[in-house]
């Protein structure tokens, strides 16, 4: 920090420049490819949902096509390298900043936009400057169901033009606390690598177990009832509905997230403790029939596309054997790769899984549940480590890129 000033007082004693950033950045906006093409060749094409939440471009999810489909297009203009920043322009993700920290090459969609700094600006400062925006950047889109932020509104955007030099301390402090969020992010992810290989084999290698149907362990099993999205009230019934259990769940859960009114459902299903939830809708074949277990004490109503599981068995472990390799293949057989996936209660009951003794099934969920604790537990585990050094990170952020304001 004190370098900092140092050169704050040396280079620039009455303020620093702020410039709108379209004077020295220009936006590159995305190329329009095919739907069609997608899938298809080697080049990997970079779009609005490869944006991810901690500030990174993800490589993992990309769609490829093939460049000699468009003939003699110039693609030079649309390449995002190592260390390129880019933005979402519309959907969901709008207003998400990402930096490309790979060393492969890929070819910029629609939608999604590319900064091109000029010489004034170090392509890292204009990283940690913009990614403390993604709100505001929401806010000019308009929000709404149907976002959509302009390149000229970004343009728009004051920033502090200080001289290089100072750019480049203000980058190398900076990139010290993202380095150091990455490496326990890496090290998050190594471990639900560890934790699948440790769930697939105690469940696999599970003492005594006998290879059993859903239908052979449930001592009942039930469709829900639609709960519509304006039915969601702040008070009332817990209830869940199926689209949560993708995005809100993970194996177990004591709590819901949503209520409705009792009285205003038509013929309401219900699910207690113990009872295994699965989300007979998905999008994909790999997630159809996710479930979860309920640990909580509170009667809950459960809405359309949702079935319901009662059984004798140990909740947390029929949740982790219903999560395996094996169980998910069993869940996808015979499915349609289509926008939405169904699936039925006689097709869960096909499901086969290792049952052994109910101590057996307690001794492997207590392990794998303390397993879990470390990955996910946001007060004790690797989160709550990662959320702690990314505050840390914004607070330097924002008071690094903070000045005072030259006279003009």
């Amino acid at each position: 920090m004190s370098r900092i000033e140092e050169l704050i007082r040396e280079k620039c004693p009455d303020g620093v420049d702020y410039r709108k950033l379209g004077s020295v950045c220009k936006l590159q906006n995305g190329f329009a490819f095919k739907s069609s093409s997608f899938g298809i060749g080697t080049s990997k094409v970079l779009k609005i949902t490869n944006i991810s939440n901690d500030g990174k471009v993800s490589v993992d999810t990309m769609t490829t096509i093939d460049e000699f489909q468009y003939g003699k297009t110039n693609f030079e203009p649309y390449k995002v390298r190592y260390g390129d920043v880019v933005v979402a322009l519309s959907g969901a993700t709008t207003g998400k900043i990402g930096r490309n920290l790979s060393n492969e090459i890929f070819l910029l969609n629609q939608r999604v936009a590319k900064f091109v700094p000029s010489e004034e600006v170090n392509m890292s400062y204009l990283y940690h400057f913009i990614s403390g925006k993604t709100a505001f950047l929401l806010g000019l889109s308009g929000g709404g169901a149907q976002p959509n932020l302009s390149t000229k509104s970004i343009e728009d955007i004051e920033i502090p033009v200080p001289p290089m030099e100072i750019q480049q301390e203000i980058v190398c402090i900076l990139d010290k606390f993202t380095e150091l969020e990455a490496g326990l992010q890496a090290e998050l992810d190594a471990r639900k690598k560890q934790f699948e290989y440790y769930k697939e084999k105690l469940i696999s290698n599970a003492k005594y177990a006998e290879i059993k149907t859903i239908k052979q362990i449930a001592t009942d099993i039930y469709r829900g009832a639609g709960i519509k999205r304006d039915e969601i009230t702040q008070t009332g019934i817990p209830c869940v509905r199926y689209g949560e259990i993708y995005t809100s769940y993970n194996i177990t859960f004591k709590k819901c997230i949503s209520f409705t009114k009792e009285d205003i459902v038509v013929s309401p299903k219900y699910f207690e403790h113990g009872d295994i939830l699965f989300a007979i809708t998905g999008e994909s074949v790999e997630d159809i029939a996710k479930c979860i277990a309920y640990l909580g004490c509170e009667k809950c109503m459960c809405g359309g596309d949702i079935v319901v599981m009662k059984h004798n068995q140990e909740p947390r472990y029929i949740s982790y054997a219903l999560s395996t390799y094996n169980a998910i293949i069993q869940k996808g057989k015979g499915k349609v790769k289509s926008k939405v996936v169904h699936s039925s209660v006689p097709a869960i009951q096909k499901i086969q899984i290792p049952i052994p003794s109910i101590e057996e099934q307690s001794r492997i969920a207590n392990k794998l549940d303390a397993f879990l604790d470390l990955i996910y537990d946001e007060e004790k585990g690797l989160p709550a480590e990662i959320e702690a050094r990314h505050k840390q990170y914004e607070y330097y952020r924002d008071k690094l890129l903070t000045f005072k304001r030259k006279e003009v």
